[in-house]
């Protein structure tokens, strides 16, 4: 049985989900970034840290930001070993459980090379092993190599990211870095619908998120502007075992309007809007309370003075693992959700409290 094409383009979205790029070095997503805010806006820049902003100049005297992470979470090489074997640091949060027997990328100065994270058999753990705790300080790279060759090759300092492909599962997509690769696509999707605005929009790709915010806490410094909307991924743990007062959203729900997450508090004047911009033009939606997590729209709300906030999230099952996974048609209300709200955006709108 052949699964139903989505109706969005699946090929753009697995690019961005595949191509590597942890904090910091985001180089390789963001020529792709560019490539396509090149084509559709009137503009764009790329600061110092490597956030990208493509802007499409409207009529009103009133500039929008829209926001999504360009970064995955991966890791630096730290130590190479003798053995061949490599030793990592993390860069974002990891939950060491998910990293036994991945394959992985290390990403070197002559080329990428694929490696594994080892796992010892069962047969062979005493008791003590087999009630420890799992621990990415323990985490081992195997390269498949002797010592001299990988010391020839790797350096202190090179990325690992996981190695996973982007696919159709049945009506979701599932594959690393969602998070937040797939809202990176929603802006992209949102940006090539959108011609002659009434207010300024920057659609911004931020850096460094996974690790405190810090592209779009600087970015808020340089865009400054009067309304600020920021796109991540949400827990969807709405699968068995998990009560449901646990499980955030749910999958195939729509797209999640976001009240409060653990770095921020959305205007209730902006998400309000948000949910009459969904009931108005039909689009499926949910509201989100995300008791832990932070995402750019923190970085927004008070960096340059108080600024009004609101976000609209993906709801995604398996955070932070490889095989993250989004139903369609909320990746699909949430391209339209933003769209709508952009389009309808005039500048005139009071989200003073």
């Amino acid at each position: 049985m052949t699964d139903t094409p989505f109706e969005f383009d699946f090929d753009l979205l697995q690019t961005l989900t595949e191509t590597s790029g942890v904090p910091g070095y985001e180089d390789r997503v963001r020529e792709h970034v560019r490539s396509v805010l090149t084509e559709e806006t009137d503009s764009v820049e790329t600061d110092a840290m490597g956030n990208v902003v493509g802007t499409i100049e409207g009529d009103a005297d009133y500039e929008v930001a829209v926001a999504a992470h360009m970064d995955e979470i991966g890791f630096m090489v730290k130590h190479v070993g003798e053995d061949g074997f490599l030793k990592l640091d993390a860069l974002g949060g990891w939950d060491p459980r998910v990293l036994r027997a991945q394959r992985v990328t290390v990403h070197t100065d002559d080329g990428d090379l694929t490696g594994l994270v080892g796992s010892v058999p069962p047969h062979t753990l005493d008791e003590e092993q087999r009630q420890k705790d799992d621990a990415v300080e323990d985490v081992v790279v195997d390269l498949g190599r002797d010592g001299d060759t990988v010391a020839d090759a790797v350096s202190v300092g090179d990325l690992v990211t996981m190695e996973q492909s982007t696919v159709q599962m049945g009506d979701t997509v599932t594959g690393k870095a969602l998070d937040d690769r797939v809202c990176v696509f929603a802006m992209l999707e949102a940006a090539r619908r959108i011609d002659d605005p009434d207010v300024t929009i920057h659609f911004c790709a931020t850096v460094q998120e996974e690790v405190g915010l810090r592209g779009a806490t600087a970015l808020g410094v340089d865009v400054a502007p009067d309304l600020a909307v920021a796109l991540d991924v949400t827990v969807a743990s709405d699968v068995p075992d998990v009560s449901e007062d646990k499980q955030v959203t749910e999958l195939g729900e729509g797209t999640a309007i976001k009240l409060k997450d653990s770095s921020v508090i959305t205007t209730p004047k902006v998400h309000r809007r948000m949910r009459a911009v969904a009931e108005d033009a039909d689009i499926d939606h949910q509201v989100e309370v995300l008791p832990a997590g932070g995402t750019d729209t923190a970085g927004f709300q008070n960096t340059n003075g108080a600024r009004p906030v609101g976000a609209i999230s993906v709801p995604t099952r398996y955070l932070h693992t490889v095989t993250e996974t989004a139903h369609g048609d909320d990746i699909a209300a949430t391209v339209d959700l933003l769209t709508e709200f952009l389009r309808t955006e005039s500048g005139e709108h009071d989200y003073a409290l």
